[in-house]
């Protein structure tokens, strides 16, 4: 059956669903306390560190740090899409999935495309008459026609620009809260979320627009900021550039996964179409999925450094279950210092494509990767490389790459491929959990990690998420200008409690699963927040969110005093620092 499915319907599925049961049907779960434990389904292990709890509704590892909702662990076990896990989840409980498939809701997703249209050509037009914006795209290299092909555009400073242009009703408003273009306070009046930024519209396959990634043109903070989760756009499914490189190649022989928009539009401005970046996530399996449906050959592009290397991996993770005979995966990492936007600017087109063709295949990545954390040159470390190796490796589906790739691991640690093959077919030998670089180490350790008091954002999202109720009646307007890390996401989540009061914990990780921050979430929902007698989860979110604020109002103080004794101020800056210090400084 075609149509959308209502995302009340999703909230809800995962509300009602027993946790306990979707996951005790596959998985022999113990009683522990008022959880259930067992040894982890998605990674070897001797001692049990994969908990499931009825009460928020979601599965969560300590080892390897899988966690997620009935969803996704039917998604995750049993190798279901989306669409799949909830019509299997449906049918177990008795329920009939609905479908947006009336007049009525056809017409309402019609309104949210042509209106988010109607803005990225609106911002179009505002970059033309910003000489600012402009002259920031000339400085990167980006011309005229390169910003016109992607609609680069510009959101200019202020708080109701497009909420003045756009929301002139209380249905317009609506439409514009639905896709994420503005925020509501907790007063019922709103603000724009994207002020004084270049616009990056990302398109789904079609070429409408979905969402909207805004960059600063200074120092500010967050450097890039996406739209949120909304009908339209899923982080986790979506691509951007991939419209770009369809409208520009006939054919498609090869695609590179970059981390920013500016590195597509750079690649395209120099010629290479090919090029495609996520959206603030980990690579996905279902972004994986669109890209071999187009092509063989996928190479991924990343910064050199260490968190460059750790996307890779995460990236290689979940590619192994597609790998199969013809599909090529390669990895590239630039040079310190370098991104593909700046890299391309530097040595040209001809050279980055060269260094794509001399990147590493997955196997080698693999390897190299895994002999880095072993020492090669005794037999322990060796041993310890195939251990490491024989979870990765059956992930593979069985075929002529997986048997290449046992002979290479054979060579690199010195057995025949024939042993090796039947040590992984076997489970070999039952050792403690491991995982890349030390995450089951640190799993273990999270339930004794109290050295050090959480930081004020970090401990009010853990009560977003084990206490949702708790947001109901908070004013998100305190956090408008916070620049701590994590503020941003705070604020998505209580927003999200807000317009919706009946989601759970379940349904807040299920929000957030194809987001890079998702994997944050799973950890603190998984963990209760320290509570008293006294604990009141709703006023003790309400301290954080003044904390926060007057943090926020010292650092905003503190940098007009020296922006005025360096540059001087403007007559609004200087009405803005009587204005902040007028009332009492804590």
């Amino acid at each position: 059956m075609s149509g959308l499915i209502p995302q009340d319907f999703i909230d809800d599925l995962i509300a009602r669903a027993d946790i306990v049961e979707v996951v005790g049907r596959r998985v022999q779960l113990k009683k522990a306390g008022r959880e259930f434990k067992a040894c982890c389904p998605f990674h070897d292990e001797k001692t049990p560190s994969f908990t499931v709890s009825p009460g928020k509704g979601f599965y969560h590892c300590f080892g390897c740090g899988a966690h997620g909702t009935a969803i996704g662990f039917l998604m995750e076990y049993d190798h279901m899409s989306f669409v799949e896990a909830i019509e299997n989840l449906a049918s177990s409980m008795g329920v009939e999935v609905p479908r947006s498939e009336s007049d009525k809701p056809a017409r309402r997703y019609d309104e949210l495309f042509s209106l988010m249209d109607t803005v990225a050509r609106h911002w179009q037009s505002c970059l033309k008459e910003t000489p600012a914006a402009v002259d920031y795209l000339k400085d990167r290299g980006i011309d005229g026609s390169t910003a016109k092909r992607f609609s680069i555009g510009y959101a200019p400073d202020g708080w109701s620009n497009v909420l003045d242009k756009f929301g002139r009703s209380a249905e317009a408003t609506e439409r514009l809260l639905a896709t994420g273009l503005i925020i509501r306070k907790d007063n019922g009046k709103h603000y724009d979320r994207f002020r004084d930024r270049i616009m990056f519209p990302i398109r789904d396959a079609r070429g409408r627009t979905i969402g909207f990634g805004g960059r600063v043109m200074g120092d500010g903070e967050p450097k890039y900021l996406n739209s949120p989760e909304t009908v339209l756009f899923h982080k986790g499914r979506e691509l951007y550039g991939l419209y770009e490189a369809r409208q520009a190649l006939r054919h498609i022989e090869q695609l590179v996964v970059v981390e920013g928009y500016m590195d597509v539009v750079a690649l395209a401005r120099h010629g290479i179409d090919f090029g495609v970046a996520t959206l603030g996530t980990a690579t996905t399996s279902e972004q994986l999925n669109r890209l071999f449906r187009l092509t063989e050959n996928v190479c991924f592009a990343f910064d050199g450094d260490r968190a460059g290397r750790q996307a890779a991996w995460r990236a290689l993770e979940n590619a192994l279950p597609q790998i199969r005979e013809g599909r090529q995966v390669r990895f590239v990492f630039l040079p310190e210092g370098h991104d593909p936007d700046s890299y391309v600017n530097e040595h040209g087109a001809d050279t980055f494509v060269q260094l794509l063709e001399n990147g590493s295949a997955l196997s080698e990545f693999l390897i190299e990767e895994l002999a880095s954390q072993v020492d090669m040159q005794t037999v322990d470390g060796r041993a310890r490389l195939a251990e490491l190796a024989r979870p990765l490796v059956s992930r593979i589906p069985a075929g002529v790459y997986r048997e290449l790739l046992m002979e290479s691991l054979a060579e690199a640690v010195g057995l025949s491929a024939a042993k090796l093959q039947k040590m992984v077919a076997t489970g070999g030998k039952d050792t403690a959990p491991h995982t890349h670089h030390g995450k089951a180490r640190a799993g273990r350790q999270r339930h004794s990690s109290g050295a050090g008091k959480p930081s004020v954002v970090r401990h009010a999202i853990s009560i977003v998420l084990n206490h949702p109720e708790a947001a109901h009646k908070l004013d998100v307007g305190k956090l408008a200008g916070i620049n701590r890390p994590g503020a941003d996401l705070l604020q998505a989540l209580i927003e999200t409690v807000q317009n919706e009061p009946n989601i759970t914990t379940a349904g807040l990780l299920e929000r957030w699963r194809h987001d890079e921050q998702g994997r944050h979430l799973g950890k603190l929902a998984a963990i209760e927040v320290p509570v008293d007698e006294d604990f009141d989860p709703a006023l003790e979110l309400d301290e954080c969110l003044a904390q926060l604020a007057q943090a926020g109002r010292k650092e905003r103080i503190d940098f007009l005093i020296e922006k005025q004794r360096v540059t001087g101020l403007t007559d609004d800056e200087k009405s803005e620092l009587r204005a902040l210090t007028s009332g009492p400084r804590e």
